[in-house]
């Protein structure tokens, strides 16, 4: 706590803010689901000790649920044998042994999902279980869709990428870099919404092409909802340093994760583009070491999509849980649908055998505080991201993490509120993320009472809603190697 902001942060006893929504009513919801899902899995065992201890940790959900519903207070984490318990049971300490609705949001909702970890790392038979697995697998099979679209016109990225007929070969330097810049925004812009509707750009990597598109209208709808985008200045990064460092040195660009599924699918996406058009010569991916905020990625979730793409068609048409009681049966593949996918899993997995796609947990992106506290209480990890050219990190919970979840005004610098990673710290920050919580930073003076005013969201009484819904965003960025 010491290294945190000292701006006051979200709270779940503000009654205007998401975290008492969230405390109130998405937590318990939360909470029922991971019974539900334990309690079928347990359903099923056919070792008597396993489903013991399967209702066992079913009964720690629900007593977990009980305390939150009725306002208990939060109670010391049970040693599970992992370092970090200590330092959210010393946290803990340090706010007064506070109830579920009287302390910080970011802190207490961390606690929920460590708690729930506990539960799992004490068992002997559940130890590796994801109680979210199951809900990630299946949005990312209602987004078929789109997953199908972009696997094709990636495919086709990446063959005039490789192809030295590109259309983009003979035009001037001046015409190829702003091309190249209107590319690297579609695709940033792709993983920051997760949207694949919008994605006709990549079919052709002509410069005419590339400028129509640039102003299409879909594209504009979605760009003014943009409230900050410096992704011009992050492209200005790594474009100056493809341009001026050796070939043989390396330059690397590292993603802090966010969802499993279909965003991880889009994150893949962008981590390729950026290999294959020389922006970068490995890419660091940085995903939680336990399940977390229901649907962050862990490890296994990037071998889950790896075979999804090597056996497409026994996934997608395979009938789920839900298209069996509704009778449903998932239309087949076709033949090139699933060349495709497989097309994708070649070029993934040889990224990966050859090292320019890593994956690196790390235990400080699952701890209590904010990443105010990364250069003290982490130096190692710190050190290391100071050798990238870029992190780039994804989505809300990342966002709330950089900013301390501090009720900032609205006109607050961004480079203020990341506090130590800010100027001069050695790192390059830029955060992609759709806003679903209060805290919001970097915006021109007005948008915040301009948008409050056009929802009808005004007066001392009412919280800053429109940040909860995901239908705004901002593009933050931060050269602190300047």
């Amino acid at each position: 706590m010491e290294y945190d902001t000292k701006t006051l942060p979200s709270h779940t006893s503000d009654k205007k803010s998401f975290g008492f929504f969230s405390a109130r009513d998405r937590w318990p919801v939360i909470l029922t689901g991971a019974i539900d899902d334990v309690h079928r899995a347990t359903s099923k065992c056919t070792d008597l000790e396993k489903a013991e201890e399967g209702k066992k940790i079913t009964q720690g959900l629900a007593t977990l649920k009980y305390e939150l519903q009725h306002n208990r207070d939060l109670t010391p984490l049970p040693d599970d044998g992992s370092p970090d318990i200590a330092g959210y049971n010393d946290e803990l300490k340090q706010r007064g042994n506070p109830n579920w609705f009287n302390v910080s949001w970011l802190y207490s909702e961390c606690y929920l999902y460590r708690r729930i970890s506990t539960l799992f790392a004490l068992s002997t038979y559940w130890k590796n279980y994801d109680v979210f697995s199951q809900q990630k697998m299946s949005t990312f099979r209602s987004s078929r869709p789109a997953v199908i679209e972009l696997a094709a016109r990636y495919n086709d990225l990446t063959r005039q990428l490789q192809s030295s007929q590109s259309s983009l070969a003979g035009a001037s330097n001046q015409k190829r870099e702003e091309a190249e810049k209107t590319l690297f925004m579609e695709m940033c812009e792709i993983c920051l919404w997760g949207n694949a509707t919008d994605l006709s750009l990549l079919t052709n990597l002509s410069y005419d092409d590339i400028q129509k598109l640039q102003g299409s209208e879909s594209r504009k709808a979605n760009e003014k909802n943009i409230l900050v985008n410096n992704l011009p200045a992050a492209f200005s990064c790594l474009k100056s340093a493809q341009q001026n460092v050796s070939k043989d040195q390396e330059r690397r660009v590292d993603i802090v994760l966010d969802n499993a599924g279909f965003e991880l699918f889009v994150d893949f996406i962008l981590a390729g583009y950026l290999l294959q058009s020389g922006l970068a010569t490995h890419i660091v991916l940085h995903p939680k070491n336990i399940p977390w905020f229901v649907s962050d990625v862990v490890p296994k979730d990037f071998s889950d999509l790896l075979n999804v793409l090597l056996n497409a068609k026994s996934f997608y048409e395979t009938p789920s849980e839900s298209d069996t009681a509704d009778g449903k049966t998932p239309p087949p593949l076709s033949e090139k649908e699933e060349t495709d996918l497989r097309q994708l899993f070649d070029n993934w997995s040889s990224l990966y055998a050859e090292g320019k796609i890593i994956l690196r947990p790390n235990a400080f992106w699952t701890e209590a505080g904010s990443y105010w506290r990364l250069s003290q209480t982490h130096p190692e990890l710190c050190e290391d991201l100071k050798s990238s050219e870029l992190v780039i990190y994804k989505g809300d919970l990342n966002y709330r993490k950089l900013t301390g979840d501090a009720m900032w005004d609205p006109t607050t610098p961004f480079t203020e509120a990341i506090g130590p990673l800010g100027p001069g710290s050695g790192l390059r920050t830029l955060a992609l993320r759709t806003c679903k919580a209060d805290v919001v930073v970097g915006l021109p003076k007005g948008v915040d009472e301009k948008i409050r005013e056009e929802r009808g969201e005004t007066g001392e009484e009412v919280g800053r809603k429109w940040a909860w819904s995901g239908k705004y965003a901002v593009v933050s960025f931060c050269d602190g190697k300047a």
